[in-house]
């Protein structure tokens, strides 16, 4: 862990219990484990949201080169196709061209 052996941690902790005192030792332990696990798990969020920040940059990215794509392809005119079963819209007759009129014998009745 941070180049620490055993008998330098053992000499730390006997220094510490001489300084602190065997009723505060306890409670110190019990802080520095508390602030060491606050430490782990800030460090956590901060991993999870970097590595969600790298993958909205991504999402990003897919998207504008998809988007310049969809531009490219609006830009150039598609040729027509030949061959083709359904008549060109201007060929098409409207529905309004074809409505009946009524028979010169209806108008009189």
């Amino acid at each position: 862990m941070f180049g620490i052996d055993f008998p330098e941690l053992l000499v730390i902790l006997i220094i510490a219990l001489i300084v602190v005192g065997p009723s505060k030792l306890p409670d110190l332990a019990r802080s520095l484990g508390r602030g060491l696990s606050e430490f782990k798990r800030a460090t956590s969020e901060l991993k999870e949201t970097i590595d969600q920040d790298e993958t909205v940059k991504e999402i990003k990215e897919e998207f504008h080169s998809a988007q310049q794509q969809v531009s490219l392809k609006k830009l150039t005119p598609e040729p027509p196709v030949s061959g083709s079963s359904a008549p060109a819209p201007e060929t098409v007759p409207r529905q309004e061209e074809h409505q009946s009129t009524p028979a010169p014998d209806e108008e009189k009745g």
